[in-house]
C-alpha cells in the first residue's frame, strides 16, 4: 500500500475546498484545511518537516506568504490555483480560468520554479497535479533564484540542507506511488565543488564541516535528528560531487581538533578511534547514493 501524503491547503473558495478535500480523502491522503493566512503560517512552521505538498489558492492576502517561506528556508512542492484576479484583470476572483502552462501573463513564478499553477476548474484533477508538483520539485536545484515578488532571498547555505532533506523524503514516497526511478538523484554539474567560485567553495566546505561536527557530537548519543543530519551531509556532498578524500580530510581535521582538546584536559584520545564508525557510516550512505544514481537496466 502506498504511503499517504500530508497535504496542507489554503482554499478560501468553499466550492473549490470541498472538491479538493473530497478527492484527497478518497485517495487516503491527509489534508489539513486552513482558512486564514495566520493559521496557515503557524501550521507550516510547526509541521514543515511532515508536509509533503502545499495546495494554495492565490489570493492577495497570502502573497506575503511566499516571501515568508523563503525567510524561513521552507521549500516545499506546491500547487497554486490561479484566479483571473491573479492576472490583474478586473473580474470576479472566483471565476474559473483556463490557460496553457506556463502562464506567460503572470510572473515567472510566485514561490519557486517547480510550482504547478492551475485554474480553479481543475480541482477534480488535484491528485494528478500534486504528483506532478512533487515530481517537478525533485528535479529542482537548491540554488534556484528567488521570485521577483520576493524581496527576501535566503542564502543557499540556509536553504540547501533542508531542501535536500525534503527532497529525499518525498522521493521515497513518490517512487512508491508512481514507480519513479532515479528522479531525485539527477545532478547538475554547474553546482559541483570544482565549478564553484572560491567564495562559494569556502561556504560549501564550511557548511560540510559544521554539519559533520554536529554528526560527530551526536553520533553516540540519543540524538533524534542524527539520521536527518547524516542525510543533509550526504545529500550536500553528493549534489556537490565532493570527493571522498575531502570527506576523510574533514573527519581527520576534526579528530585532530578533538585530540588537542583531550590532551589539554589530560584525557586519553583513544575514544576518538570509535568515531571511525561515523566516517564509515557516512561514506556508506554516500556510496548508496551513488549506487542508486546509476540507471537500472530495463
Amino acid at each position: 500500500m502506498s504511503s499517504p501524503l500530508a497535504i496542507c491547503t489554503f482554499l478560501p473558495s468553499p466550492a473549490l475546498a470541498q472538491v479538493v478535500q473530497n478527492h484527497l480523502s478518497r485517495d487516503s491522503h491527509t489534508p489539513s484545511i486552513h482558512h486564514t493566512p495566520d493559521d496557515l503560517r503557524d501550521f507550516i512552521l510547526l509541521e514543515k518537516q511532515q508536509i509533503d505538498c502545499l495546495v494554495l489558492e492565490d489570493r492577495p492576502e497570502i502573497r506575503s506568504l511566499y516571501g515568508w517561506l523563503y525567510e524561513n528556508a521552507i521549500v516545499l512542492p506546491c500547487v497554486i490555483f490561479i484566479t483571473k484576479n491573479s492576472t490583474k484583470k478586473e473580474s470576479h476572483p472566483d471565476e474559473p480560468i483556463d490557460f496553457p502552462f506556463p502562464l506567460t501573463s503572470l510572473p515567472t513564478y510566485l514561490y519557486h520554479a517547480a510550482e504547478i499553477r492551475i485554474g480553479l476548474d481543475k480541482g477534480d484533477q488535484i491528485l494528478h497535479y500534486i504528483d506532478q508538483a512533487i515530481g517537478q520539485f525533485l528535479k529542482l536545484s537548491p540554488t534556484y533564484q528567488a521570485s521577483d515578488l520576493n524581496s527576501h532571498e535566503p542564502t543557499n547555505s540556509a536553504v540547501a540542507p533542508v531542501f535536500l532533506s525534503t527532497q529525499h523524503r518525498l522521493a521515497e514516497k513518490l517512487k512508491e506511488r508512481l514507480g519513479y526511478l532515479g528522479v531525485y538523484y539527477k545532478r547538475d554539474s554547474r553546482y559541483f565543488l570544482r565549478h564553484l567560485s572560491l567564495q562559494e567553495k569556502q561556504e560549501l566546505l564550511d557548511k560540510l564541516r559544521f554539519t559533520y561536527r554536529e554528526i560527530i557530537l551526536g553520533y553516540f548519543s540519543q540524538d533524534d535528528q542524527l539520521n536527518q543530519k547524516i542525510d543533509e551531509f550526504v545529500n550536500l556532498a553528493f549534489f556537490s560531487d565532493i570527493p571522498v578524500t575531502q570527506i576523510v580530510e574533514i573527519h581527520m581535521d576534526l579528530m585532530d581538533e578533538f585530540s588537542k582538546q583531550l590532551k589539554l584536559e589530560g584525557r586519553s584520545e583513544d575514544i576518538l578511534l570509535d568515531y571511525r564508525l561515523t566516517l564509515i557510516d557516512t561514506i556508506a550512505h554516500l556510496c548508496e547514493m551513488y549506487r542508486r544514481s546509476i540507471p537500472r537496466e530495463s
